[in-house]
């Protein structure tokens, strides 16, 4: 008879962004656990809360299905002795198999013919396997762990109990001194112990005592108790995700409930309200129809409402202390003048082998100038730049980003704009953090572009230079995601961006005044260009881009990022072509011959058309000639086009002509001729890498 099984992890209370996680790692593990054990099953369902993490699995059978298994042992030759008989290789072999010599049979391998046996298994009762589902919860891993009492095994926090069952009876193991049964803790206040007599209970009797176990319906409960505040006062509320996921993980029994705080604190920005309200405390701010921000938020309670109001003025007297320091720090900024923060920022330390935050802003504004020259600013927008790019960490220094430091460069931007900075000066000031995650939001202006830009590059040159370069997993300076925020950005804008030319722009530039930038950039350099091939692999993968295309355009002789994002773009977009494979493999033959042909050729000379000897060698010839006088202006579209056309005249000078002759002359100007087309084909990609077959 089939029966379900019941399996709870009763902890101490976890950090919430672990709770989810686990709850997922756990329901893994005992799928692959079913799966090698050859248990069947109808349903698997997992449930959590910040004191448990569980696993139901419906319909197991009662015991294991009963299998066979083919196992292959010694070569014939080394079976069998010189007169016929079993030798002692192949006695022991099927000793080890539980047989007998009788069980052999032989079967031929790669031409072999080596000894098999069928090893037939019965099932174990399924209650007997499941006891293996202790090495399952041992084998959980966690970003944190610690250890108690005199004990050497780690977990995410100490285990007080356990719940294993399979239908009405338990599955009989420990783990430490924590031995399974049927009972369950309810709420650590409200709920008490709790016994199962079955595993389809689970969800039931831990309602009974104020645990609601399955996160989705906590989650459930908690919008629908807001969204009814909301609406009894008329009230927007925007239910952030991320910050529904933590409250959510912080409470086995939710009850929502609305504080407020004095108006008076609304003179504050509503970025440093939102910050104290969601970051320190876990609120959701509250807003009217018009979106403005209104004294009030709305909390969630790990409980009932008995007392709910000593609760709220609790949560609200928390609150105010934050919302006083706010105020206080935000009126002590506002006597500050720029100046004077950029002064400070003389003393402040951005790394002690690179220099000072203000050298790293004196860098940054040479390197934002070469940048913003090269992709074609205003005389306007150059100015702003400058600007933005003498003062955009300033706020470094003032109090409210010391005491929330999140709310860098919002508030750069709130002070610059109080102290009558141009808007787009100050949108720039903002802006250059961005991207602040992998795929997070991007700069919109151009000027905020191209600082977030200059800033990203300066700490990868930077540390490159003094020898601090990620490895591995290691990357404490976030390296790898300011790299990929510079190729999404650059990618957004559909910039021109020649990073090898430019790298050389800034290297100059900050190598001439060492006092002023206070470092050269002479070392690491190298490295830099395949750090950035490497985003560059790690962009293009998120678009579906096969990996062959990607290994051809981060390969590709082309310097310019743009063009090797609108390269990628092309060759996915044209690789179901009818003509796609015949026109790669036509131009890889030419690639392969040209490189042979660097090996032979000292330099690259003109092609003497006095040396040719048939007529395909002078078609290709003038349409490579056509083609050489366009190909810098073309679009890359345009000019994989071209070479595709190309095709049928290649095909041709290959059926009529050979290259590699005898005559030093002839061979060396055909060589020429070739290189001449792979020097295009590679500019847009290595068509040579790709997989055409």
């Amino acid at each position: 008879m089939a029966q379900d099984l019941l399996l709870e992890i009763g902890l101490e209370e976890m950090p919430a962004h672990v709770v989810t996680p686990s709850r997922e790692q756990l329901e893994q593990k005992i799928i692959k656990f079913l799966d090698e054990h050859h248990l069947a099953y109808e349903t698997v369902q997992s449930f959590s809360t910040p004191r448990r993490l569980a696993v139901r699995v419906t319909n197991l059978p009662e015991q294991q299905e009963d299998t066979q298994e083919e196992v292959k042992g010694p070569a014939k030759k080394i079976a069998l002795d010189e007169q016929g008989n079993w030798s002692k290789a192949a006695q022991g072999f099927v000793r080890g198999q539980g047989l007998t010599t009788d069980a052999i049979t032989f079967k031929e391998l790669n031409g072999v013919e080596y000894v098999y046996v069928t090893k037939h298994n019965q099932g174990q009762k399924t209650i007997e396997v499941l006891t293996g589902l202790k090495q399952v919860i041992m084998s959980l891993t966690f970003p944190v762990t610690m250890h108690w009492a005199n004990y050497d095994f780690e977990y995410i926090r100490p285990i007080h109990w356990l719940v294993a069952l399979l239908g009405e009876e338990v599955i009989p193991f420990s783990v430490l001194d924590v031995e399974t049964s049927n009972t369950s803790l309810g709420h650590r206040f409200l709920g008490d112990q709790t016994s199962l007599m079955h595993a389809n209970e689970y969800e039931e009797k831990l309602k009974e005592q104020f645990v609601i176990v399955d996160p989705a319906e906590r989650k459930a409960l908690i919008t629908a108790q807001a969204n009814q505040l909301a609406e009894k006062n008329h009230w927007s509320v925007d239910l952030d995700e991320e910050l529904l996921e933590e409250v959510n993980n912080l409470v086995e029994y939710p009850t929502v409930f609305v504080g407020g705080f004095a108006e008076k604190y609304l003179s504050v920005p509503d970025e440093v309200l939102v910050t104290s309200m969601k970051e320190h405390q876990r609120y959701f701010e509250v807003r009217n129809d018009q979106g403005l921000l209104l004294p009030h938020f709305i909390s969630v309670r790990n409980g009932d409402h008995v007392h709910l109001e000593n609760v709220i003025k609790g949560n609200e007297k928390v609150l105010v202390a934050r919302l006083e320091d706010a105020e206080f720090f935000y009126n002590e900024d506002k006597k500050l003048t720029i100046d004077q923060c950029v002064e400070k920022l003389k003393q402040v330390t951005f790394h002690e082998k690179i220099g000072t935050i203000y050298e790293k802003m004196q860098r940054v504004g040479i390197i934002s100038q070469i940048i913003g020259k090269e992709i074609g600013l205003s005389e306007e927008e150059l100015a702003d730049l400058k600007r933005a790019s003498e003062i955009y960490k300033f706020d470094l220094v003032t109090n409210m980003v010391g005491e929330f430091p999140e709310l860098q460069g919002i508030m750069g931007e709130k002070y610059a704009l109080l102290q009558g900075e141009k808007p787009t000066v100050a949108q720039a000031i903002r802006e250059h953090y961005l991207p602040i995650s992998s795929e997070g939001e991007l700069p919109e202006s151009a000027i905020g572009s191209v600082l977030a830009i200059a800033d990203k590059l300066d700490s990868v040159f930077s540390f490159f230079t003094v020898g601090m370069i990620p490895s591995g997993s290691n990357d404490p300076y976030a390296l790898r995601r300011q790299t990929y925020g510079v190729i999404r950005i650059v990618e957004a804008k559909g910039w021109q961006f020649p990073l090898v030319q430019l790298q050389m722009e800034i290297g100059a530039a900050v190598n001439a005044d060492q006092q002023r930038f206070g470092i050269q950039l002479t070392k690491g350099q190298e490295e830099v260009i395949e750090f950035v091939k490497a985003r560059l692999r790690q962009l293009l993968s998120t678009k579906n881009v096969r990996h062959d295309v990607i290994d051809a355009v981060v390969s590709a002789e082309q310097k310019d990022l743009s063009k090797l994002f609108s390269a990628a773009s092309i060759l996915k977009q044209h690789i179901l072509d009818n003509d796609f494979k015949p026109s790669i493999e036509a131009l890889t033959r030419v690639i392969n011959l040209a490189k042979k042909g660097h090996e032979l050729l000292k330099q690259d000379s003109k092609v003497d058309e006095s040396l040719f000897e048939n007529e395909s060698e002078k078609a290709l010839h003038q349409a490579v000639n056509a083609l050489e006088e366009r190909f810098k202006n073309n679009t890359m579209g345009e000019n994989y086009q071209a070479l595709v056309d190309l095709r049928p005249l290649i095909e041709k000078y290959f059926d009529e002509t050979m290259v590699m002759v005898e005559d030093e002359k002839v061979k060396a100007n055909r060589l020429n001729e070739l290189n001449r087309i792979a020097k295009m084909a590679l500019s847009l990609a290595s068509l040579d890498l790709l997989i055409v077959k």
